[in-house]
């Protein structure tokens, strides 16, 4: 069979990059072993946030006397809360199988036999371009491998039948902030570890604190500077390590074919071609930028760049937000504060606490603060920082105004709704609140 496009992997960058593909035209082929929608649908994104709102429904019931709700011992039914998860799953897989009409499937593995072919089961596929989209794999640690019962993956813990009574988790990277919070919302006693000097590497310092900070008040211990080796494990039902996830390349004979690699990752240029000219790379296995939404990105531009290759695009990674859905929130863009001091920019720094903010009272959830970075000649948003409620959706705001090159006055010019939680952005551009 011949084809336009032959694209490995149906996560979250292939599957956007087959739908981009067949609406320019092109004659599309998506292969997956595995399951449609990848690490994120299955493994990721949407089961984590599946149970962290479940864990948020209980820690709300239980505090509902505060809004004038009793409510007489609630209980936890965990198998339920596993039921409702792959529901949930279960129902966005049929609709991205539904937007798949016109694209060819094949629920098979994938070998790359020359720049032109693949075998793809008992198959011989020929096609013009490639884009390998396959994912990543969480990475174990020498002397710490998981054996799915003691040691277990971010997979693995998605899929436990009951709460455990304690719970070592080794990295405090987004993933482990997440499940931290997940856990000993669920009543689990939470001990992070971390080798860092603060949870959350890269993030804002500020941010990080504050979190680790509101964490400790929920009795969830945190340990930095810590070598988890040294810990001993036998204090734990159970152990999640998870520092980080590395390019899952194994088996598709990528070398065979003269790929550049460097340590399983893809190696691409900024329009997302390889050293191969009619072969893309798209998603985690680039290791770039490892979220879900950067794939999806990656894979539209890589998909519009096979279409057009005489007028293709650059990616652009200033403007990728990320996000952490613990209680409270997490969320950034661009530049923090260090990154731009670090870059020689005489900068401005706003800030607006949630403790003005009308909606965070009625909340509940009147923690946290916004930070926004501008450029102090040009008044050019540069970046922002949120922990606080619904920092994960205020930020779409500020994505939009750094992406956009937005100025200050043109947020302070922009009428935002009252009382809501987006009306804290404008609050904070007013004049005064810079530093």
């Amino acid at each position: 069979m011949n084809y336009d496009l032959a694209i490995i992997g149906a996560g979250w960058a292939g599957f956007n990059a087959a739908i981009r593909a067949k609406g320019l035209g092109l004659k599309v082929a998506l292969i997956e072993k595995d399951q449609l929608g990848g690490t994120c649908l299955n493994r990721g994104c949407i089961p984590t946030k599946a149970l962290i709102q479940s864990a948020k429904v209980y820690t709300l019931t239980k505090k509902s006397e505060i809004f004038g709700i009793k409510v007489t011992n609630p209980q936890i039914d965990f198998s339920k809360i596993q039921e409702r998860k792959d529901k949930i799953i279960q129902q966005l897989s049929h609709g991205l199988q539904f937007m798949l009409r016109g694209i060819d499937l094949f629920k098979d593995e994938a070998k790359l036999l020359s720049p032109g072919e693949l075998k793809v089961g008992s198959q011989t596929l020929k096609t013009k371009f490639i884009l390998i989209a396959v994912g990543s794999r969480p990475m174990e640690l020498k002397g710490l491998v998981f054996d799915g019962k003691k040691i277990v993956s971010s997979d693995e813990i998605l899929n436990l039948k009951e709460v455990p009574g304690s719970l070592l988790i080794i990295g405090g990277g987004v993933i482990g902030c997440e499940f931290a919070n997940l856990f000993s919302s669920l009543g689990t006693q939470v001990l992070i570890a971390e080798k860092m000097p603060q949870l959350l590497p890269g993030q804002d310092q500020e941010l990080a604190k504050k979190l680790e900070n509101a964490f400790k008040k929920k009795g969830i211990k945190v340990s930095t500077n810590t070598d988890a080796q040294t810990l001993e494990l036998r204090d734990f039902d159970l152990a999640l390590l998870c520092v980080g996830r590395t390019p899952d390349t194994k088996g598709l004979s990528l070398e065979k074919i003269g790929l550049n690699l460097e340590k399983e990752r893809i190696m691409v240029d900024e329009y997302l071609k390889t050293n191969i000219a009619n072969i893309y790379a798209a998603g985690d296995c680039t290791g770039q930028i490892m979220l879900a939404h950067f794939a999806s990105y990656q894979g539209r531009i890589a998909a519009e760049n096979i279409a057009s290759p005489n007028n293709p695009k650059k990616i652009n990674t200033a403007s990728v937000p990320s996000c952490i859905f613990s209680d409270p929130e997490l969320a950034s863009v661009g530049m923090d504060e260090e990154g731009a001091k670090n870059k020689g920019i005489d900068i401005k720094v706003n800030r607006f606490d949630f403790k003005g903010s009308g909606m965070a009272h009625i909340l509940d959830e009147a923690e946290g603060f916004i930070k926004i970075v501008s450029d102090k000649k040009t008044e050019q948003i540069l970046g922002a920082s949120i922990i606080g409620p619904r920092a994960t959706e205020l930020i779409g705001i500020l994505t939009l105004a750094v992406s956009s090159r937005l100025k200050i006055s043109q947020i302070q010019d922009t009428i935002f709704a009252h009382p809501t939680l987006t009306e804290s952005i404008a609050e904070t551009l007013k004049e005064g609140y810079g530093v």
